[in-house]
């Protein structure tokens, strides 16, 4: 399975805090059948003053290490961003990481705030297209404001963007209301990738396939299968080797 949304890299953000407790989670993967993961730490200015350079510092170190300690696990970067004003011009000058597909098509993690749907969101989105990069939202169902009205989400997916479910949502571990609304929009078709957002082995432990298996229940087994597999290839097959 690929898990293209995940916060593995040691002491950048609100995930591993440590390089032993990065390499624990890199091993958890491969042991719950995770075999590429694109590690995302959070690009908020203000809060996670991230940027490309940054990410490759550490992103380097751990990629080392997890081959120091044979885990068998292909690596790459990008990041989570949170949608503001202030992206835009570390954007233009290619400060944050994209995740690119086999054919070169760039792609950005972008992470509303928790609360709300930021307002003019659709005109940065807009911007970002024209750009050529296509926008992937992270963790929609979890949003209080697609909580209570999921239909806010079709500008945005009328405007081209893919949706990322949180797999532990679907499985049930972020509550009951994440679940539901998880339920539904694998229900409309709307969801384009399952990943962990994987921060901590206690807490968020970079686990797929419970996820995979709850959607399967929902949209069958090859619909499932291809948000670990199939989906997250054609957004990150560039960043690998192989996928």
């Amino acid at each position: 399975m690929i898990d293209i949304h995940c916060h593995l890299l040691p002491g950048i953000d609100d995930g591993a805090k440590d390089m032993p407790q990065a390499l624990d989670l890199a091993a958890h993967a491969v042991a719950h059948g995770i075999t590429h993961m694109v590690l995302t730490p959070h690009i908020q200015p203000g809060m996670y003053n991230n940027d490309h350079q940054s990410i490759q510092q550490v992103f380097e170190l751990f990629r080392q290490a997890v081959q120091a300690q044979d885990i068998d696990l292909q690596l790459a970067m990008a990041a989570e961003v949170r949608i503001c004003p202030e992206i835009l011009p570390m954007i233009a000058a290619g400060e944050i990481p994209l995740f690119v597909s086999a054919d070169g098509k760039k792609t950005i993690l972008l992470e509303f705030p928790h609360s709300h749907l930021l307002p003019g969101s659709d005109n940065m989105i807009a911007w970002l297209r024209k750009q050529g990069i296509d926008c992937l939202i992270a963790h929609p169902e979890r949003n209080k404001e697609v909580m209570g009205n999921i239909d806010k989400l079709l500008p945005f997916l009328n405007m081209g963007c893919k949706l990322q479910v949180t797999a532990a949502s679907v499985a049930g571990s972020f509550g009951e209301q994440s679940r539901l609304v998880a339920l539904d929009l694998l229900e409309r078709g709307w969801v384009s990738v399952l990943a962990s957002d994987a921060h901590s082995l206690r807490r968020r432990p970079p686990e797929l396939e419970a996820g995979r298996k709850a959607a399967e229940a929902v949209i069958g087994l090859k619909s499932a299968n291809d948000l670990v597999v199939a989906e997250p290839q054609a957004i990150v097959g560039g960043m690998f080797a192989s996928a």
